[in-house]
């Protein structure tokens, strides 16, 4: 053997018995102290080939479907990321667009079931740890699984829900309207602050809102107002504000601090368009008129504002925020599109109610 192979045999040699060293250390360790925390107790688990489990082994919570279930969209999560990465997708917008929207729905799913796995791996070291015989190691051990009990019940009824069926306008846009109920005056100023609550949230969660439709109330706020609202997701979180609104205050326009009770009624409509519903060019009949106020001379002397009536439902819709005639009569038709979108969904529920 020459002068290079005797070193090279020597220094694997030296390697070997670092290694073997370095195990024996952590095994001692392990057993006279034992890993109280987490990334130790991995690190450890890691090196040495103990305790190492797959994933189902520990989720006690959730069934074989459902586990399965979840491993598969994790597949497909892990997928959709590495083909955020791929140059024909990178090169064509639309793709990008459609690739990032398909991960964005199975985000929180993923990220729930992730930290379950490792909870549950962690819950499992820590029942280990219950058999070594050092009472102070045990005791530690024993506080770990009080902890992480109760965030794996948690977290399995979290990922339940959120692989229940979604509601298929989940991801679609909204138009949000707004119209005073009784209380008269302070109605339509409980109107105009609830419109400044949801777009302080609209703009908190990074969406876009555009006044299509409003009326000023005599006193301030309004008797109506309607915003067109885009983002992620937004009739899966807005869904839920239809409905009448109450509020008892005394009002501004109170003199002698008696309190009111006025009321507001918010409707949440998804955003459609002529594929989802389809409208008779008979059944409308279109009005023009002069916008007036701001926007300079076409505004004014031109008729731009619309005046769409729906004869089959007597949904009357005027539009006057744009500056052309065409852009107010779109708008418009999006605005009677969504609230015939919005009747046939009431139908069908309740008709799946009886």
């Amino acid at each position: 053997m020459n002068a290079s192979n005797q070193r090279i045999a020597s220094t694997t040699k030296a390697m070997l018995l670092l290694s073997t060293l370095l195990m024996m250390m952590m095994m001692m360790i392990s057993t006279t102290h034992g890993f109280t925390s987490p990334p130790m107790r991995t690190a450890f688990n890691r090196i040495t080939g103990r305790n190492q489990k797959q994933p189902h082994s520990v989720l006690f919570l959730l069934d074989d479907s459902m586990l399965g279930r979840l491993q598969g969209i994790e597949r497909s999560y892990n997928a959709m990321t590495e083909r955020l990465g791929d140059p024909d997708v990178l090169s064509d917008a639309n793709l990008l667009r459609q690739v990032m929207s398909d991960r964005s729905k199975m985000e929180d799913v993923v990220i729930a079931y992730q930290t379950y796995v490792g909870l549950a791996n962690e819950l499992e070291d820590a029942k280990e740890m219950m058999r070594e015989n050092d009472p102070e190691l045990k005791e530690m051990a024993r506080e770990e699984i009080k902890e992480i009990e109760p965030q794996l019940e948690d977290l399995d009824t979290k990922i339940k829900i959120l692989l229940l069926p979604k509601d298929p306008n989940d991801d679609r846009n909204v138009m949000l309207e707004i119209r005073a109920g009784t209380g008269g005056s302070e109605a339509s100023i409980f109107a105009g602050d609830l419109l400044e609550v949801y777009k302080k949230y609209i703009s908190t969660m990074g969406w876009r809102s555009t006044m299509l439709e409003s009326s000023a109330g005599d006193s301030g706020g309004f008797k109506s107002v309607t915003l067109n609202v885009k983002g992620d997701s937004v009739y899966s979180k807005l869904k839920w504000e239809a409905g009448v609104h109450r509020v008892q205050r005394v009002p501004a326009t109170e003199n002698q601090g008696r309190v009111h009770t006025s009321t507001a009624t918010v409707a949440i409509m998804p955003e459609v368009d002529d594929v989802d519903v389809k409208i008779d060019a008979k059944d409308i009949e279109m009005n023009t008129m002069r916008s007036g106020g701001a926007g300079g001379q076409n505004v004014n002397k031109v008729e731009t504002a619309v005046d769409l009536l729906h004869k089959p439902t007597g949904i009357r819709i005027k539009c006057s925020q744009e500056r052309s005639q065409l852009k107010n009569k779109d708008l418009a038709m999006k605005m009677l599109m969504a609230k015939l979108f919005d009747i046939e969904n009431e139908k069908r529920e309740m008709e799946e109610r009886e």
